[in-house]
């Protein structure tokens, strides 16, 4: 199977495409710029929601459900951001459909116009801010901390499977504050989060840092993101966290009294990730063979598979695979024991590396009479045989070795695809090679606009943890008070 997937060198856009596809991630739907996350794709999908709930819930956050359908008018409150979303809105305008009166199916019932229109969510800053003006009267309501694990329509006419669809799912964290110091500390309290969601669990290493002006979210005062490199040298963001200030509260009048008896606008915060993050994961880590998956975020972690010759050999290995996989359950590892008869082993092996599960265990009748196992790992596709005694406590041990050995690679990788530039012809070379470039930049939108038309590269973001470090501009020559980091990107 992994033979029917392009090669990364060939052509890495179709590598990406065939490993969703045929990994069985995800598929292209009826409903055009929209996909099907099939059943494996979902369940890491899963992995990512159980393991970011938990960190939202660890930080006080709790969970809430708001509308998919907000008021026209809710988004003409808040200028700035109702023009960074007006071209990507799916407009609900009729409630009813008909027979179609020359009998070619149904038509939409010209009676049935809604007063007013409504908006597919892009996102829920506008609805849930007008929620919020019932839900807080004294600084004792607050902090608000409220998470929504939801989808969102942003209307896309190119689209990729996973990074850029028309309907995706996402989380978004919506949350006010007394202080305008309480909420800045809240929107890089989540960046952080993500940061090390992104290492601990996918396995990538991640620059945080903040957006420019022309690249922050519509409606924001600060927005802070993480940016991962990609194999292909090209930069995919990750993840965002938004201060707003007090936009949306007086955009929908959420005022509080505050400890001193005086009313005052709330601070307010955003932040979200997305199913793109699926997309970070294939691209960072995954190889010819198919997907690499870290262990943290298999829903398959371990497969065992007979190699056997009728019957009675089947039998007597299930005895040991049995066995071995109790052991390994018992230590949390999910563990499959396929012992199907649709396949020959051959194939079963080259299906589940393409799936990206860990570790695969070979059990045959010369393992049965020696005591052996054969351990594959895919994160190297290294092969040994081991004894079948204190093979789950080898296992456990090899999980955490290899989620700590692909968090490496990517982060050698990153280390070596990025680089300090000084010149805009330096800069003009090593952009098209790819990586991440670090470069003075005066500051000005126009410069940035500049760089973008004429390399096609957007400054990914402003690091936060760079060491100052004046300089000159790359392109005008004026003073820079540190290197941002530029790249293409997704």
């Amino acid at each position: 199977m992994a033979k029917e997937v392009t090669q990364r060198s060939d052509d890495y856009s179709k590598w990406y495409n065939d490993l969703v596809v045929k990994a069985g991630l995800a598929e292209t739907s009826a409903v055009r710029g929209c996909m099907v996350i099939k059943p494996h794709g979902y369940a890491i999908w899963e992995k990512i929601q159980a393991a970011l709930d938990k960190m939202f819930k660890d930080t006080g956050h709790q969970n809430a459900y708001f509308p998919l359908f907000i008021p026209k008018s809710f988004l003409s409150k808040e200028a700035e951001h109702v023009e960074g979303f007006a071209k990507e809105c799916a407009v609900v305008t009729h409630h009813r459909l008909m027979n179609d009166p020359n009998g070619k199916g149904v038509v939409v019932d010209p009676e049935a116009k809604l007063e007013e229109e409504l908006i597919v969510r892009p996102t829920s800053e506008t609805i849930i801010w007008n929620t919020y003006k019932g839900w807080i009267h004294s600084y004792r309501d607050l902090p608000l901390l409220i998470n929504q694990w939801a989808n969102v329509v942003r209307w896309e006419m190119r689209t990729r499977l996973f990074l850029r669809t028309a309907e995706f799912l996402w989380q978004e964290g919506h949350t006010a504050h007394a202080t305008e110091q309480e909420a800045v500390e809240e929107t890089e309290r989540m960046i952080n989060i993500y940061a090390e969601f992104a290492e601990k669990f996918l396995a990538i290493p991640v620059i945080v840092g903040k957006k420019t002006a022309s690249e922050r979210f519509a409606g924001a005062i600060d927005t802070y993101c993480i940016e991962a490199l990609m194999q292909d040298g090209k930069a995919l963001q990750a993840g965002t966290s938004h201060f707003l200030g007090q936009n949306f509260a007086k955009a929908f009048d959420v005022q509080f009294t505050n400890k001193d008896g005086v009313l005052d606008y709330v601070w307010a915060t955003s932040w979200g990730v997305s199913t793109r993050l699926m997309g970070a994961l294939i691209m960072a880590h995954s190889d010819d063979n198919g997907l690499v998956l870290p262990p943290r975020l298999a829903p398959l972690q371990v497969v065992i598979v007979p190699i056997y010759k009728g019957v009675e050999e089947l039998a007597t290995i299930s005895t040991v695979a049995g066995t071995i996989q109790q052991e390994l359950q018992a230590k949390g590892i999910t563990v499959k024991y396929d012992d199907s008869d649709n396949l020959r082993s051959g194939f079963k092996f080259a299906e589940y590396e393409l799936k990206g599960v860990p570790v695969r265990l070979a059990i045959g009748p010369r393992d049965f009479a020696n005591g052996t196992v054969e351990v594959a790992r895919r994160d190297t596709l290294q092969k040994q045989v081991l004894p079948q005694a204190g093979i789950a406590e080898y296992v456990q041990n090899l999980l955490v070795e290899m989620q700590d050995n692909i968090y490496s690679k990517a982060l050698k990788f990153r280390e070596e695809n990025t680089f300090k530039v000084d010149t805009y012809d330096e800069f003009k070379v090593q952009i098209e090679k790819g990586g991440f470039v670090l470069a003075h930049w005066d500051g000005t939108p126009q410069t940035e606009e500049k760089i973008k038309n004429e390399t096609k590269a957007t400054i990914r973001c402003i690091p936060l943890n760079a060491s100052p470090a004046a300089g000159k501009c790359m392109v005008t020559g004026k003073p820079s008070a540190q290197r941002v980091m530029f790249a293409r990107s997704y």
